[in-house]
């Protein structure tokens, strides 16, 4: 056994023929359904007015998806214990594709409501189903250049999202948000069908629990719909159920959900397996993955509002000030997982944190006469900083569990995501409502105080991108004891 230093050469492992196939396609799909993900935000002006609804309901369009997707995802980990990748792959995209279908057809709310939940039904699974078959099929010593590609889907969909439904609806009827997307999610839909085998795809037929279930939906649907519901109201209950109310319920049946599962561990039963938090590289990954995501979705929010509201400008402009950010952290991707690949997380994820912090105190000092390239330079800074951490992050906490615990790993940190994404959401808008001197609504005092809360989440994150861990993860890690 040699104990000298490892030596990377040209002659590394290769993945299987099919695996590039594999990937391209889940990735590709993955892309189409994560867009619809924020696709509505800029929309919803336009869906006020063309529904004769009130903005309150229309917010839930958003919302319910988010909160699908939050009690959704959490089972994905069994699901891919218990399911092919094709069986899978298969149904994730029969609700994408079926739940497009009723939203572009949606004769009033309900119906375009509806179609939202089908969507997100299928969308919860996928970025697991994706994240466990790279883990699966992708030698250590190439996965943070796969991952690196799968950030695209992670992180620029849905900052594009906005972007596509700004021009959409520069010309179109918002219908066309959904119509354009339907052809080519079927295409996806049609060539999974025909190519996607994964070799060795064994189901296990591991019961799945009927306690944890209803303690998972309670959970994270009370957690998400409560910070949606803060979000939404400046932390005011309005005339809805008060915030604290689901917050309340979702954080005791989360305390619940999370003892079921130590119980279950002890037994291999356990519907959301919690190991992976015993290695210290996934913990640390994990929450500075979450910092970022609650950046990301902030600023998804923050900025549309105050190029429309503040600076006076169109929705087509709002959306397109993102894209030169999201087309740059999209190409930044693979590079930057190669660069982790012979370096590791901590000489990406330090600089990338501190262009996050650079970035985010660079809105707060925006005004009412700052031009809108300069928000776009900082959008973009942002951008490229949070696909510097997001990439080595996710593939240092997946590469360090051991393969029982992949798709585990994959959900806890999907669902996490979603949750922090909500999170984000709620802070940052209920800064700005608290600060606003228009009560409530977005004005330069609010967006300031906004941002301001954001940079000192950026903070955090540069302290904590220290803790990374130097090297790339090896297969199967060291639990912390």
């Amino acid at each position: 056994m040699s104990t000298g230093p490892i030596v990377r050469t040209e002659a590394l492992p290769k993945a299987p023929p099919s695996a590039a196939v594999i990937i391209a396609l889940l990735v590709f799909s993955a892309f189409v359904m994560i867009l619809n993900e924020t696709i509505m935000s800029v929309a919803l002006p336009v869906l006020i007015v063309d529904l004769d609804i009130a903005a309150r309901t229309a917010q839930w369009l958003t919302s319910g998806f988010l909160l699908t997707m939050a009690v959704v995802i959490p089972m994905s980990g069994s699901l891919l214990q218990r399911f092919s990748v094709r069986t899978i792959f298969t149904c994730a995209m029969s609700l994408f594709s079926g739940g497009t279908l009723i939203a572009a057809l949606a004769p009033g709310f309900p119906a375009l409501l509806a179609g939202r939940i089908v969507q997100a039904c299928g969308t919860a699974v996928m970025v697991p189903l994706l994240m466990t078959t790279v883990m699966k099929l992708i030698p250590a010593e190439r996965r943070g250049q796969t991952m690196g590609t799968i950030s695209i889907v992670i992180a620029v969909a849905p900052a594009v999202g906005p972007t596509l439904s700004g021009i959409i609806l520069g010309s179109l009827n918002w219908r066309w948000t959904f119509w354009i997307v339907l052809p080519i999610a079927l295409l996806a839909f049609a060539a999974g069908l025909t190519w996607l085998r994964v070799a060795d795809d064994r189901e296990q037929h591991t019961p799945i629990d009927a306690i944890s279930v209803p303690l998972s939906a309670i959970a994270f649907a009370g957690l998400v719909f409560g910070l949606s519901e803060l979000g939404g109201h400046g932390g005011h209950g309005g005339q809805g159920v008060p915030a604290w109310i689901p917050l309340v319920v979702g954080t005791v049946a989360m305390l619940a959900f999370g003892a079921r599962q130590l119980q279950l561990q002890r037994v291999q039963r356990a519907f959301l397996d919690l190991t992976p938090f015993t290695y210290r590289r996934f913990a640390v990954s994990v929450g500075l993955v979450v910092i970022g995501f609650m950046g990301l979705f902030g600023a998804i929010i923050m900025i549309p509002l105050y190029v429309q509201d503040v600076l006076g400008r169109s929705a087509l402009i709002a959306g397109l000030t993102s894209l030169p950010g999201g087309l740059l952290m999209g190409m930044a991707g693979p590079l930057v997982g190669r660069v982790y690949d012979r370096h590791g997380a901590r000489r990406l994820v330090v600089p990338g944190s501190i262009m996050l912090f650079l970035a985010l105190c660079g809105f707060a000092l925006m005004s009412a006469a700052t031009p809108i390239w300069v928000l776009v330079v900082l959008q973009t800074i942002m951008m490229v900083g949070l696909a510097m951490m997001f990439t080595p992050l996710m593939t240092d906490a997946l590469g360090v569990l051991p393969d029982r615990l992949y798709s585990h790993g994959s959900a806890i940190m999907t669902t996490l995501q979603q949750v922090a994404g909500a999170a984000g959401t709620a802070l940052f808008v209920t800064v700005m409502a608290k600060a606003s001197t228009a009560g409530g609504a977005p004005d330069m005092a609010g967006v300031h105080a906004a941002f301001v809360a954001a940079a000192i989440i950026g903070a955090v994150a540069v302290v904590g991108a220290f803790f990374t861990a130097a090297q790339p993860s090896p297969a199967g890690g060291t639990p912390v004891h």
